[in-house]
Protein backbone atom coordinates (compact mmCIF):
# COMPACT_ATOMS: atom_id res chain seq x y z
CA UNK A 1 0.00 0.00 0.00
CA UNK A 2 0.71 3.84 -0.73
CA UNK A 3 1.28 6.85 1.45
CA UNK A 4 -0.49 9.76 -0.31
CA UNK A 5 0.21 13.44 -0.60
CA UNK A 6 -1.82 16.11 -1.58
CA UNK A 7 -0.97 16.68 -5.16
CA UNK A 8 -3.74 17.99 -7.26
CA UNK A 9 -6.31 16.20 -9.10
CA UNK A 10 -5.90 16.25 -12.84
CA UNK A 11 -8.47 13.81 -14.08
CA UNK A 12 -9.02 10.20 -14.07
CA UNK A 13 -8.69 6.64 -15.98
CA UNK A 14 -11.10 3.68 -14.17
CA UNK A 15 -11.47 0.47 -15.32
CA UNK A 16 -13.97 -1.60 -14.01
CA UNK A 17 -14.85 -5.22 -14.07
CA UNK A 18 -18.65 -6.16 -15.21
CA UNK A 19 -21.35 -7.10 -11.72
CA UNK A 20 -22.75 -10.49 -11.19
CA UNK A 21 -23.59 -13.23 -13.62
CA UNK A 22 -24.84 -16.31 -14.49
CA UNK A 23 -22.38 -19.22 -15.34
CA UNK A 24 -20.57 -19.77 -18.63
CA UNK A 25 -17.90 -21.83 -20.35
CA UNK A 26 -14.55 -20.78 -21.26
CA UNK A 27 -12.19 -22.94 -23.44
CA UNK A 28 -9.40 -23.54 -21.38
CA UNK A 29 -6.94 -22.59 -23.92
CA UNK A 30 -8.58 -20.36 -25.93
CA UNK A 31 -10.70 -18.76 -23.78
CA UNK A 32 -13.67 -18.62 -26.26
CA UNK A 33 -16.39 -18.03 -24.33
CA UNK A 34 -20.34 -19.55 -23.98
CA UNK A 35 -22.83 -17.28 -23.95
CA UNK A 36 -24.24 -15.64 -20.08
CA UNK A 37 -26.68 -12.68 -18.83
CA UNK A 38 -25.99 -10.18 -16.18
CA UNK A 39 -28.10 -10.55 -12.93
CA UNK A 40 -30.26 -8.17 -11.00
CA UNK A 41 -27.59 -8.62 -8.42
CA UNK A 42 -25.13 -7.82 -10.75
CA UNK A 43 -26.87 -4.84 -11.83
CA UNK A 44 -27.16 -2.98 -8.15
CA UNK A 45 -23.47 -3.62 -7.96
CA UNK A 46 -22.59 -1.24 -10.77
CA UNK A 47 -25.15 0.74 -9.46
CA UNK A 48 -23.64 1.06 -6.09
CA UNK A 49 -20.10 1.41 -7.38
CA UNK A 50 -21.02 3.98 -9.67
CA UNK A 51 -22.61 6.15 -6.76
CA UNK A 52 -18.96 5.79 -4.82
CA UNK A 53 -17.32 7.12 -7.79
CA UNK A 54 -19.67 9.71 -8.16
CA UNK A 55 -18.69 10.31 -4.26
CA UNK A 56 -15.22 10.45 -5.03
CA UNK A 57 -14.92 12.27 -8.14
CA UNK A 58 -17.88 14.21 -8.61
CA UNK A 59 -18.63 16.36 -5.27
CA UNK A 60 -17.04 19.13 -4.82
CA UNK A 61 -16.89 18.61 -1.35
CA UNK A 62 -14.70 15.36 -1.99
CA UNK A 63 -10.78 16.05 -1.49
CA UNK A 64 -10.61 14.12 -4.86
CA UNK A 65 -13.18 16.36 -6.97
CA UNK A 66 -11.90 16.44 -10.72
CA UNK A 67 -11.75 20.14 -10.70
CA UNK A 68 -14.73 21.81 -13.18
CA UNK A 69 -16.54 18.56 -13.44
CA UNK A 70 -20.17 18.70 -13.19
CA UNK A 71 -21.99 16.96 -10.59
CA UNK A 72 -25.15 16.53 -11.65
CA UNK A 73 -26.37 16.50 -15.24
CA UNK A 74 -24.26 14.43 -17.34
CA UNK A 75 -21.90 16.51 -19.80
CA UNK A 76 -20.48 14.75 -22.67
CA UNK A 77 -17.43 16.54 -23.59
CA UNK A 78 -16.18 15.86 -20.01
CA UNK A 79 -16.38 12.08 -20.16
CA UNK A 80 -15.54 9.20 -22.54
CA UNK A 81 -16.78 5.74 -21.64
CA UNK A 82 -16.21 2.71 -23.68
CA UNK A 83 -17.28 -0.72 -23.24
CA UNK A 84 -16.79 -4.20 -24.15
CA UNK A 85 -19.67 -4.90 -26.62
CA UNK A 86 -18.50 -9.10 -26.71
CA UNK A 87 -17.44 -9.46 -23.14
CA UNK A 88 -19.15 -12.53 -21.69
CA UNK A 89 -22.04 -11.60 -24.30
CA UNK A 90 -23.07 -8.22 -23.53
CA UNK A 91 -22.85 -8.49 -19.51
CA UNK A 92 -19.56 -6.10 -19.22
CA UNK A 93 -21.59 -3.56 -21.44
CA UNK A 94 -25.22 -3.81 -19.75
CA UNK A 95 -22.82 -3.79 -16.20
CA UNK A 96 -21.80 0.39 -17.71
CA UNK A 97 -25.27 1.15 -18.07
CA UNK A 98 -25.98 0.03 -14.61
CA UNK A 99 -22.87 1.96 -13.27
CA UNK A 100 -23.61 5.26 -15.22
CA UNK A 101 -27.04 5.15 -13.47
CA UNK A 102 -24.95 5.39 -10.36
CA UNK A 103 -22.79 7.98 -11.59
CA UNK A 104 -25.61 10.31 -13.18
CA UNK A 105 -28.20 9.49 -10.91
CA UNK A 106 -31.83 10.36 -11.88
CA UNK A 107 -32.49 13.86 -11.72
CA UNK A 108 -35.72 16.52 -12.46
CA UNK A 109 -33.07 18.98 -13.22
CA UNK A 110 -32.66 16.74 -16.56
CA UNK A 111 -35.81 18.69 -18.20
CA UNK A 112 -36.26 21.21 -21.26
CA UNK A 113 -38.87 24.27 -21.34
CA UNK A 114 -40.75 24.06 -24.35
CA UNK A 115 -41.93 27.13 -25.92
CA UNK A 116 -45.37 27.05 -25.02
CA UNK A 117 -44.11 27.18 -21.30
CA UNK A 118 -44.44 23.54 -20.77
CA UNK A 119 -41.44 21.79 -18.92
CA UNK A 120 -41.01 18.44 -19.32
CA UNK A 121 -38.81 15.83 -17.83
CA UNK A 122 -37.20 13.17 -19.42
CA UNK A 123 -38.66 9.94 -18.63
CA UNK A 124 -38.85 7.52 -15.30
CA UNK A 125 -38.22 11.12 -13.24
CA UNK A 126 -35.49 12.45 -15.24
CA UNK A 127 -33.24 9.32 -16.07
CA UNK A 128 -29.84 10.46 -17.53
CA UNK A 129 -29.16 8.75 -20.63
CA UNK A 130 -25.26 8.68 -20.92
CA UNK A 131 -23.56 7.36 -24.73
CA UNK A 132 -21.40 4.22 -24.46
CA UNK A 133 -18.80 3.26 -26.96
CA UNK A 134 -19.84 0.02 -27.42
CA UNK A 135 -16.48 -1.83 -28.48
CA UNK A 136 -17.35 -4.90 -30.65
CA UNK A 137 -14.21 -7.50 -30.54
CA UNK A 138 -14.24 -8.01 -33.99
CA UNK A 139 -13.45 -4.56 -35.05
CA UNK A 140 -11.33 -3.49 -31.92
CA UNK A 141 -9.08 -5.56 -30.74
CA UNK A 142 -8.06 -3.66 -27.60
CA UNK A 143 -10.30 -5.07 -24.97
CA UNK A 144 -9.94 -9.06 -25.79
CA UNK A 145 -6.36 -8.79 -26.99
CA UNK A 146 -5.68 -12.80 -26.17
CA UNK A 147 -9.34 -13.62 -27.99
CA UNK A 148 -8.04 -15.39 -31.25
CA UNK A 149 -4.12 -15.15 -30.63
CA UNK A 150 -2.72 -17.72 -32.27
CA UNK A 151 0.54 -17.13 -29.83
CA UNK A 152 -1.34 -16.40 -26.72
CA UNK A 153 -2.67 -19.86 -27.29
CA UNK A 154 0.76 -21.46 -27.88
CA UNK A 155 1.55 -19.60 -24.56
CA UNK A 156 -1.15 -21.12 -22.52
CA UNK A 157 -0.27 -24.31 -23.81
CA UNK A 158 2.95 -24.28 -22.67
CA UNK A 159 2.29 -22.73 -19.58
CA UNK A 160 0.07 -26.45 -19.47
CA UNK A 161 3.20 -28.81 -19.86
CA UNK A 162 5.57 -26.89 -17.43
CA UNK A 163 6.60 -28.13 -14.51
CA UNK A 164 5.61 -25.78 -12.67
CA UNK A 165 1.89 -26.68 -13.80
CA UNK A 166 2.41 -30.52 -13.66
CA UNK A 167 3.89 -29.98 -10.03
CA UNK A 168 0.90 -27.97 -9.01
CA UNK A 169 -1.45 -30.78 -10.54
CA UNK A 170 -0.01 -33.16 -8.60
CA UNK A 171 -0.15 -31.16 -5.16
CA UNK A 172 -4.02 -30.25 -5.56
CA UNK A 173 -4.98 -33.92 -7.22
CA UNK A 174 -6.27 -34.94 -3.95
CA UNK A 175 -8.27 -32.16 -3.29
CA UNK A 176 -9.45 -32.21 -7.13
CA UNK A 177 -10.75 -35.82 -6.52
CA UNK A 178 -12.99 -34.41 -3.70
CA UNK A 179 -15.44 -32.36 -6.09
CA UNK A 180 -17.15 -34.34 -9.24
CA UNK A 181 -19.90 -34.48 -6.50
CA UNK A 182 -20.18 -30.47 -6.72
CA UNK A 183 -19.83 -30.02 -10.90
CA UNK A 184 -22.39 -31.60 -12.36
CA UNK A 185 -20.22 -33.75 -14.86
CA UNK A 186 -17.66 -30.76 -15.41
CA UNK A 187 -14.08 -32.08 -16.31
CA UNK A 188 -12.31 -31.83 -12.74
CA UNK A 189 -8.52 -30.95 -14.36
CA UNK A 190 -6.34 -28.05 -13.09
CA UNK A 191 -6.43 -27.22 -17.23
CA UNK A 192 -10.27 -26.49 -16.23
CA UNK A 193 -9.75 -24.84 -12.77
CA UNK A 194 -11.67 -21.28 -13.98
CA UNK A 195 -14.26 -23.03 -14.92
CA UNK A 196 -14.46 -25.03 -12.09
CA UNK A 197 -14.36 -22.24 -9.47
CA UNK A 198 -16.49 -20.15 -12.09
CA UNK A 199 -19.53 -22.96 -11.30
CA UNK A 200 -18.94 -23.25 -7.58
CA UNK A 201 -19.11 -19.25 -7.16
CA UNK A 202 -22.02 -19.09 -9.39
CA UNK A 203 -24.32 -21.99 -7.93
CA UNK A 204 -23.10 -20.56 -4.38
CA UNK A 205 -24.49 -17.27 -4.83
CA UNK A 206 -27.53 -18.46 -6.53
CA UNK A 207 -28.46 -22.07 -5.58
CA UNK A 208 -29.08 -22.52 -2.06
CA UNK A 209 -29.33 -26.41 -1.75
CA UNK A 210 -25.88 -26.44 -3.84
CA UNK A 211 -24.09 -23.64 -1.31
CA UNK A 212 -25.72 -25.69 2.00
CA UNK A 213 -24.30 -28.81 0.52
CA UNK A 214 -20.36 -27.62 -0.58
CA UNK A 215 -17.76 -28.17 2.57
CA UNK A 216 -16.75 -25.25 4.02
CA UNK A 217 -12.96 -24.14 2.50
CA UNK A 218 -14.32 -26.06 -0.58
CA UNK A 219 -14.86 -22.49 -2.59
CA UNK A 220 -12.17 -20.88 -0.86
CA UNK A 221 -9.71 -23.47 -2.25
CA UNK A 222 -10.98 -23.83 -5.77
CA UNK A 223 -10.45 -20.10 -6.16
CA UNK A 224 -6.83 -19.83 -4.44
CA UNK A 225 -6.29 -22.74 -7.68
CA UNK A 226 -8.24 -20.56 -10.08
CA UNK A 227 -6.23 -17.26 -9.14
CA UNK A 228 -2.98 -18.53 -9.48
CA UNK A 229 -4.27 -20.70 -12.75
CA UNK A 230 -5.80 -17.25 -14.25
CA UNK A 231 -2.37 -15.59 -13.51
CA UNK A 232 -0.16 -17.33 -15.07
CA UNK A 233 -2.07 -17.94 -17.85
CA UNK A 234 -2.66 -13.72 -18.27
CA UNK A 235 0.62 -13.02 -17.68
CA UNK A 236 4.48 -13.22 -18.58
CA UNK A 237 7.86 -12.68 -17.12
CA UNK A 238 8.51 -9.96 -19.39
CA UNK A 239 6.37 -6.94 -20.17
CA UNK A 240 6.92 -7.98 -23.96
CA UNK A 241 5.78 -11.14 -23.34
CA UNK A 242 2.45 -12.39 -25.03
CA UNK A 243 0.76 -14.18 -21.58
CA UNK A 244 0.42 -10.09 -21.21
CA UNK A 245 -1.38 -9.50 -24.54
CA UNK A 246 -4.88 -8.42 -22.75
CA UNK A 247 -2.95 -5.53 -21.18
CA UNK A 248 -0.56 -4.25 -23.82
CA UNK A 249 -3.65 -4.41 -26.12
CA UNK A 250 -5.51 -2.58 -23.41
CA UNK A 251 -3.06 0.18 -22.90
CA UNK A 252 -3.45 2.28 -26.10
CA UNK A 253 -6.57 3.19 -24.83
CA UNK A 254 -5.06 3.81 -21.54
CA UNK A 255 -2.05 5.93 -22.50
CA UNK A 256 -4.24 7.85 -24.77
CA UNK A 257 -6.53 8.52 -21.97
CA UNK A 258 -3.68 10.19 -20.45
CA UNK A 259 -2.57 12.67 -22.77
CA UNK A 260 -6.14 13.73 -23.60
CA UNK A 261 -6.47 14.51 -19.66
CA UNK A 262 -2.83 16.33 -19.27
CA UNK A 263 -3.67 18.42 -22.46
CA UNK A 264 -5.08 21.70 -20.88
CA UNK A 265 -7.41 22.14 -24.17
CA UNK A 266 -8.94 18.80 -24.14
CA UNK A 267 -12.64 19.10 -21.94
CA UNK A 268 -12.33 14.95 -20.90
CA UNK A 269 -11.35 14.30 -17.56
CA UNK A 270 -12.95 11.26 -16.82
CA UNK A 271 -12.24 7.79 -19.12
CA UNK A 272 -14.01 4.85 -17.90
CA UNK A 273 -13.27 1.64 -20.09
CA UNK A 274 -15.73 -1.50 -18.59
CA UNK A 275 -14.25 -4.95 -18.94
CA UNK A 276 -14.06 -8.23 -17.99
CA UNK A 277 -11.53 -9.37 -15.84
CA UNK A 278 -8.49 -10.79 -17.71
CA UNK A 279 -6.74 -7.61 -18.87
CA UNK A 280 -6.65 -6.54 -15.18
CA UNK A 281 -4.30 -9.39 -14.30
CA UNK A 282 -2.00 -8.34 -17.66
CA UNK A 283 -1.50 -5.20 -16.55
CA UNK A 284 -1.03 -5.81 -12.68
CA UNK A 285 1.60 -7.91 -13.63
CA UNK A 286 2.75 -5.39 -16.47
CA UNK A 287 3.15 -2.29 -13.88
CA UNK A 288 4.41 -4.19 -10.65
CA UNK A 289 1.41 -4.14 -8.91
CA UNK A 290 1.13 -7.81 -8.47
CA UNK A 291 4.47 -7.92 -7.24
CA UNK A 292 3.92 -5.35 -4.93
CA UNK A 293 0.87 -6.53 -4.13
CA UNK A 294 0.23 -10.26 -4.10
CA UNK A 295 -2.92 -10.19 -2.88
CA UNK A 296 -3.84 -8.76 -5.92
CA UNK A 297 -2.06 -11.59 -8.53
CA UNK A 298 -5.54 -13.47 -8.98
CA UNK A 299 -9.36 -12.93 -10.24
CA UNK A 300 -10.92 -9.68 -9.16
CA UNK A 301 -14.11 -9.79 -7.87
CA UNK A 302 -17.42 -8.46 -9.26
CA UNK A 303 -17.97 -5.01 -9.89
CA UNK A 304 -14.27 -4.19 -8.90
CA UNK A 305 -12.77 -0.71 -10.18
CA UNK A 306 -9.23 0.49 -10.82
CA UNK A 307 -8.60 4.48 -11.13
CA UNK A 308 -5.31 5.80 -12.55
CA UNK A 309 -5.24 9.33 -11.14
CA UNK A 310 -3.25 12.16 -12.94
CA UNK A 311 -2.38 14.49 -10.54
CA UNK A 312 -0.13 17.32 -10.36
CA UNK A 313 2.76 17.43 -8.50
CA UNK A 314 2.71 19.57 -5.94
CA UNK A 315 6.52 20.24 -5.93
CA UNK A 316 7.32 20.12 -9.26
CA UNK A 317 4.37 20.27 -11.30
CA UNK A 318 5.05 17.31 -13.30
CA UNK A 319 1.79 15.18 -13.97
CA UNK A 320 1.89 12.02 -11.30
CA UNK A 321 -0.06 8.69 -11.47
CA UNK A 322 -1.73 7.29 -8.31
CA UNK A 323 -3.31 4.04 -8.58
CA UNK A 324 -6.05 3.10 -6.30
CA UNK A 325 -8.47 0.02 -6.38
CA UNK A 326 -11.52 -1.18 -4.94
CA UNK A 327 -11.90 -5.00 -4.97
CA UNK A 328 -15.89 -5.60 -5.43
CA UNK A 329 -17.41 -5.05 -2.45
CA UNK A 330 -14.25 -3.50 -0.52
CA UNK A 331 -15.82 -0.26 1.41
CA UNK A 332 -13.38 2.11 -0.51
CA UNK A 333 -10.64 2.57 -2.53
CA UNK A 334 -6.91 1.30 -1.25
CA UNK A 335 -3.78 3.15 -2.76
CA UNK A 336 -0.93 0.59 -3.88
CA UNK A 337 2.02 0.97 -4.75
CA UNK A 338 3.73 0.18 -8.73
CA UNK A 339 6.34 0.22 -10.63
CA UNK A 340 8.39 -0.63 -7.68
CA UNK A 341 7.86 3.01 -6.84
CA UNK A 342 6.38 4.51 -3.56
CA UNK A 343 3.54 7.02 -3.87
CA UNK A 344 2.67 9.00 -6.65
CA UNK A 345 4.88 7.84 -9.64
CA UNK A 346 5.74 10.31 -12.41
CA UNK A 347 3.57 9.73 -15.67
CA UNK A 348 6.70 9.89 -17.88
CA UNK A 349 8.00 6.49 -15.88
CA UNK A 350 5.22 4.75 -16.55
CA UNK A 351 4.87 6.16 -20.08
CA UNK A 352 8.48 4.77 -20.88
CA UNK A 353 8.22 1.63 -18.83
CA UNK A 354 5.27 0.83 -20.41
CA UNK A 355 4.63 2.31 -24.01
CA UNK A 356 6.93 -0.33 -26.21
CA UNK A 357 4.92 -3.42 -24.94
CA UNK A 358 1.58 -1.47 -26.39
CA UNK A 359 -0.14 -3.18 -29.25
CA UNK A 360 -1.30 0.03 -31.23
CA UNK A 361 -2.61 -1.66 -34.05
CA UNK A 362 -4.85 -4.18 -35.63
CA UNK A 363 -1.11 -4.40 -37.90
CA UNK A 364 0.38 -5.01 -34.83
CA UNK A 365 -1.74 -7.36 -33.59
CA UNK A 366 -2.08 -9.52 -36.33
CA UNK A 367 2.08 -9.58 -36.20
CA UNK A 368 2.42 -10.54 -32.53
CA UNK A 369 -0.57 -12.94 -32.43
CA UNK A 370 0.51 -14.28 -36.26
CA UNK A 371 -2.73 -14.64 -37.09
CA UNK A 372 -3.33 -13.83 -40.51
CA UNK A 373 -6.99 -14.75 -40.66
CA UNK A 374 -9.21 -12.99 -37.89
CA UNK A 375 -10.33 -9.55 -36.79
CA UNK A 376 -9.51 -8.11 -39.62
CA UNK A 377 -6.02 -9.80 -40.27
CA UNK A 378 -7.09 -11.01 -43.46
CA UNK A 379 -8.25 -7.66 -45.04
CA UNK A 380 -4.54 -6.68 -44.08
CA UNK A 381 -3.54 -9.82 -45.28
CA UNK A 382 -5.05 -9.00 -48.49
CA UNK A 383 -4.09 -5.85 -48.96
CA UNK A 384 -0.45 -6.18 -48.38
CA UNK A 385 -0.68 -9.30 -51.31
CA UNK A 386 -2.34 -7.17 -53.69
CA UNK A 387 0.58 -4.10 -53.23
CA UNK A 388 3.33 -6.67 -53.31
CA UNK A 389 1.93 -7.87 -57.11
CA UNK A 390 1.35 -4.55 -58.30
CA UNK A 391 4.69 -3.67 -57.25
CA UNK A 392 6.19 -6.92 -58.61
CA UNK A 393 4.59 -6.45 -62.36
CA UNK A 394 7.36 -5.93 -64.83
CA UNK A 395 7.68 -2.56 -66.72
CA UNK A 396 9.55 -1.39 -69.38
CA UNK A 397 12.89 0.83 -68.43
CA UNK A 398 11.35 3.65 -70.99
CA UNK A 399 7.75 3.05 -69.04
CA UNK A 400 8.90 2.82 -66.25
CA UNK A 401 10.01 6.57 -65.86
CA UNK A 402 6.45 7.44 -66.15
CA UNK A 403 4.55 5.27 -64.81
CA UNK A 404 6.97 5.35 -61.33
CA UNK A 405 4.61 7.58 -59.58
CA UNK A 406 1.31 7.00 -61.35
CA UNK A 407 1.66 3.08 -60.09
CA UNK A 408 2.36 4.23 -56.58
CA UNK A 409 -0.56 5.86 -56.44
CA UNK A 410 -2.41 3.05 -58.37
CA UNK A 411 -0.57 -0.02 -55.84
CA UNK A 412 -2.32 2.30 -52.50
CA UNK A 413 -5.65 2.87 -54.66
CA UNK A 414 -5.65 -0.81 -55.47
CA UNK A 415 -4.62 -1.73 -51.34
CA UNK A 416 -7.48 0.89 -50.25
CA UNK A 417 -10.32 0.30 -52.65
CA UNK A 418 -10.20 -3.59 -51.56
CA UNK A 419 -10.48 -2.54 -47.63
CA UNK A 420 -13.51 -0.12 -48.83
CA UNK A 421 -14.68 -2.71 -51.02
CA UNK A 422 -14.91 -5.51 -48.50
CA UNK A 423 -16.47 -2.53 -45.64
CA UNK A 424 -12.92 -3.27 -44.42
CA UNK A 425 -12.17 0.09 -43.90
CA UNK A 426 -13.67 3.33 -43.53
CA UNK A 427 -12.31 6.43 -45.02
CA UNK A 428 -12.78 10.18 -43.60
CA UNK A 429 -15.51 8.81 -41.28
CA UNK A 430 -14.82 9.28 -37.14
CA UNK A 431 -17.31 8.33 -34.45
CA UNK A 432 -17.39 11.64 -32.39
CA UNK A 433 -17.42 9.52 -29.79
CA UNK A 434 -14.25 7.59 -30.21
CA UNK A 435 -11.46 8.73 -28.80
CA UNK A 436 -8.20 7.05 -27.18
CA UNK A 437 -8.89 3.57 -29.80
CA UNK A 438 -6.19 1.52 -30.07
CA UNK A 439 -6.70 1.13 -34.15
CA UNK A 440 -5.23 3.13 -36.40
CA UNK A 441 -8.26 2.04 -39.26
CA UNK A 442 -11.30 0.07 -37.69
CA UNK A 443 -11.05 -3.29 -39.63
CA UNK A 444 -14.54 -5.96 -39.72
CA UNK A 445 -13.65 -9.48 -39.28
CA UNK A 446 -14.65 -11.50 -42.03
CA UNK A 447 -14.46 -14.76 -40.63
CA UNK A 448 -16.99 -13.90 -37.47
CA UNK A 449 -20.11 -12.55 -37.00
Amino acid sequence: MSQTTDNELMGVVLIVRHGDRMGFYQDPTTYTATATQITPLGNQQEFILGGYLRSIYLNESSPSYIPGASTGLFNQSQVYIRADLGGEDGVVYDSCVSLTQGLWPVTTNNNITLANGTTVTAPLGGYQYVPIDAVDPNLDVSLEGFDDCNTFDTHTTAFYNSSEFQEMAAQSAAFLKLLPPYLDGRAVTLENMWNIFDYMNVNSIHNATFAQALPPTFLAQTRALANWHEYNVFSDPSIMGIGNIAGQAILPTILNAFEGIVDPTNPVKMMITAIAYKPFLSLFNMTGIAEANPELAGIIDYASAAAFEVRKSSSTGEPVLRFNFKNGTDSEFVTYNFLGQSGDVPLSAFIDATSASAVNTTADWCNVCQNSQDRGCAALTLAASQARSAALSPISPIGAGFLGAGLTLAVVALSLGTLAFLGLLAIGKVSKRRYGSSDEIELKNDQKL
